[in-house]
């Protein structure tokens, strides 16, 4: 059904690139109405972004037919538990004014994971969902929590771009057949990456920028890449990277920036401390 779609494990099929909605709430309603005006069919927001008002405004106001898009959200820490994920979705719908959501992902590995769980799992049979995920789960919490879990997550959403390719938990993904998507695809402006000599080349020699070469890169590499924007010229050159195609060796050339590194540890009790003291839907939704 979807052009440029990636097969999931659950037998759903999910547009390889999405936009990002995690921008300020101010300028989400005309951000996403730019990205559908301009081909984009997978929009990603999330409860802890506070814009899912705006995005459903927004989907609505472009006319598209509802089975034309793909729309994720995401289910915050507070509202983690069985009961309490199944009213977390429910606000989300809401807000979204939508009767079901694409894809639903346990945010942040915190709290009460198992319970939240079974609230997708719930949601998903009831038909409020069709595909669930995890987000933001490293190699260790992986192999905590997913055996945990009687069904298996189609997606995990985590960091992923050229200096952090996220092999060790993607050889663990592939034995269920789980797909990655990548937040911070363009390493959130990291001019470490976007200035790269090597990717200037390829790019010079496509007559494209820097940052279509890596969306490119990523979709070549199977990684579902959720570019995010606000400015409308940005927009549309990030979905534009399906004329043309990188060789073996630019692929390998790519693959060899990789450094292992990331910027955000889910593991780290500071980055927990800072989520849960500056994040909560309830107060600040």
């Amino acid at each position: 059904m979807f052009e440029h779609a990636i097969q999931l494990n659950d037998g759903n099929s999910i547009p390889a690139i999405g936009f990002g909605a995690m921008i300020e709430p101010k300028d989400t309603y005309q951000a996403v109405l730019d990205a559908l005006k301009n081909g984009y069919r997978h929009i990603d927001t999330a409860a802890s972004y506070f814009n899912e008002k705006e995005v459903g405004q927004a989907i609505k106001d472009s006319g598209i037919p509802r089975e034309e898009l793909f729309v994720t959200s995401k289910l915050w820490i507070q509202d983690y538990g069985y009961e309490a994920a199944q009213k977390g979705l429910d606000t989300s719908l809401k807000n979204l004014g939508l009767d079901y959501l694409d894809l639903y992902l346990l945010h942040q590995p915190y709290d009460d994971v198992i319970g939240a769980w079974r609230g997708l799992e719930k949601a998903q049979k009831d038909g409020k969902v069709r595909s669930i995920g995890v987000s933001n789960m490293n190699p260790n919490l992986w192999k905590k929590f997913i055996p945990q879990f009687s069904e298996t997550p189609a997606v995990n959403q985590v960091e992923f771009n050229p200096l952090f390719q996220q092999k060790e938990l993607r050889k663990l993904m592939d034995q269920d057949k789980v797909r990655l998507e990548a937040w911070y695809p363009l390493g959130h402006g990291n001019q470490e990456l976007l200035t790269n000599p090597k990717l200037e080349t390829i790019a010079k020699k496509y007559g494209k920028n820097v940052g279509q070469v890596i969306i490119r890169f990523e979709y070549q590499d199977g990684v579902i890449t959720l570019p995010k924007s606000s400015h409308p010229e940005r927009i549309k050159t990030n979905l534009n990277v399906f004329d043309f195609q990188l060789t073996p060796d630019e692929m390998k050339t790519i693959e060899a920036l990789d450094t292992g590194k990331g910027t955000f540890d889910p593991e780290s009790a500071s980055s927990e401390k800072y989520l849960r003291e500056h994040l909560d839907v309830h107060q600040n939704g």
